[in-house]
């Protein structure tokens, strides 16, 4: 395993993690066993950290984490980053929510489903309009001082209130929706990003020595080569709802994905380990969050760290991925 250091965090993180979306059974596969067993593979592989939120399967995606790592001691020798800030309803509904009452309620109900004492990163989920980021702080510093979190993360914020928000408590680290095929891109899920990660978030978390979190890197498994060759979601996969996976655009992002397929295949490397290697050898880029349902996908998406994309190489990529710079 590769651990890669940034100046805001004490320990040194996996370049690969761990995205624990798919354990709550918000995606095609997913089972508790198999779950709490990716988690004990992944240590065993190095990784050292896993991302997740209270609102990755209601609760369950937590819940299940914390179980894989209560087991013989694991919680000590890994990093978690949850989140908060997102709400639901009994119908699933989502609520922006960021005030202080709530994260702090928040972090206590993260805590019992995790079996843990702390969290190591807190991250704000999105952004609330209706609470001021002076409120939103003034939790987080509480919640430090009781030991309740280490790290202050921020998620999908536009950088000007991440400038803000370190005038009154430090932000460690931020994550953003990047990948091959969305380095600039304006809306996630059809919800629209206040930021531009490869233009804006990645020269400010290299110039604030923070770590950075690309979350979707494979594109929601398009650039595993997945749903390239006709395979279909099932009717309660969420990935249902993002628009870019579907008609017109769908074909668009398809059509890219599969030259860069044939290229990996020149390569003489899969697709998944090319998209993460695009990604891993990025600077700022601190850990890969890539989700697994299998040991198999598991061990594709570590092996990328065995071998390394050349100049030239970076070049053809860019020729084929250039469209989508700022799509």
């Amino acid at each position: 395993m590769i651990y890669k250091s940034v100046e805001k965090i004490q320990e040194k993180i996996s370049c690969i993690g761990i995205g624990c979306w798919n354990f709550g059974g918000d995606w095609d596969s997913s089972a508790e066993e198999n779950s709490i067993a990716i988690v004990h593979a992944a240590m065993d592989f190095g990784i050292n950290f896993f991302d997740v939120a209270p609102v990755y399967g209601w609760g369950v995606s937590e819940q299940i984490l914390g179980k894989a790592l209560k087991q013989d001691g694991r919680r000590e020798k890994v990093l978690i980053a949850s989140k908060g800030g997102l709400l639901w309803n009994e119908a699933h509904q989502t609520t922006n929510n960021l005030s202080r009452d709530s994260l702090i309620r928040e972090c206590e109900d993260s805590l019992r489903r995790l079996q843990t004492d702390y969290i190591d990163i807190y991250q704000m989920h999105w952004p609330d309009p209706n609470v001021p980021l002076e409120e939103t702080a003034e939790a987080l510093i509480r919640l430090k001082e009781q030991g309740k979190i280490r790290y202050v993360g921020l998620s999908n914020f536009a950088q000007e209130d991440v400038d803000k928000m370190m005038t009154m408590v430090s932000v460690d680290c931020q994550q953003s929706l990047y990948n091959m095929l969305e380095r600039n891109t304006a809306s996630y899920h059809g919800i629209p990003l206040p930021y531009r990660t490869e233009d804006e978030v990645l020269p400010n978390v290299k110039k604030n020595g923070q770590a950075f979190l690309p979350y979707s890197p494979l594109f929601q498994g398009l650039l595993a080569g997945r749903f390239l060759d006709g395979q279909k979601f099932s009717a309660r996969d969420i990935r249902n709802e993002n628009p870019k996976l579907s008609g017109e655009q769908f074909e668009a992002y398809a059509a890219c994905a599969r030259q860069l397929r044939t290229l990996a295949e020149e390569m003489g490397r899969p697709l998944n380990e090319l998209a993460l290697n695009w990604l891993r050898q990025k600077p700022e880029v601190t850990s890969i969050i890539g989700g697994a349902s299998s040991y198999a996908q598991l061990e594709k998406n570590v092996h990328c760290t065995t071998w390394e994309i050349t100049d030239e190489q970076m070049q053809r990529i860019e020729e084929i991925i250039h469209p989508f710079a700022h799509r």
